[in-house]
């Protein structure tokens, strides 16, 4: 049996859909990502693409200092965002984008600042990362760990 050649992949971002764009953008910044590029999309390409007729919306991508995470953010215009009950963290689907930080104190007071807090509290995993779950603009669950040095 021959081997198949593996297709080349990278994760190229993750997609979010907000309720206020520049809250979301303030609070993703404020945590250190910086926006790389921001566009108002609509028309038949996008239409195709999304799979939503009159596909409006203003996004804004956002990159880790490190290059290599990226989130999409965006804000619908039409048709118009539906609101939906934030997501548990048992939920089937997408539900949660993940960060590494410096200081785990320091990136909760940021999150604070914007309203945003622990769904619990902040726990240790195997003496390796403290970590929480923060409930995010628009309800987005957004993980923060901070790696324990090991000495």
């Amino acid at each position: 049996m021959a081997s198949m050649k593996r297709m080349s992949i990278k994760l190229e971002n993750v997609g979010i859909a907000v309720r206020d764009l520049e809250a979301a953008i303030s609070f993703f910044t404020d945590l250190g990502l910086t926006v790389i590029g921001r566009d108002e999309v609509s028309g038949e390409w996008t239409d195709t693409a999304v799979g939503l007729d009159g596909n409006h919306s203003r996004i804004a991508m956002l990159q880790t200092p490190d290059g290599h995470g990226r989130l999409e953010l965006f804000e619908y215009i039409h048709p118009e965002a539906i609101e939906s009950e934030p997501t548990r963290p048992n939920e089937i689907g997408m539900h949660r984008v993940a960060f590494s930080v410096d200081n785990l104190d320091d990136a909760l007071a940021i999150a604070a600042k914007h309203g945003c807090f622990p769904l619990r509290g902040v726990a240790t995993y195997q003496d390796v990362y403290k970590l929480t779950y923060v409930r995010g603009p628009s309800g987005i669950i957004v993980m923060l760990a901070e790696e324990l040095k090991q000495n």
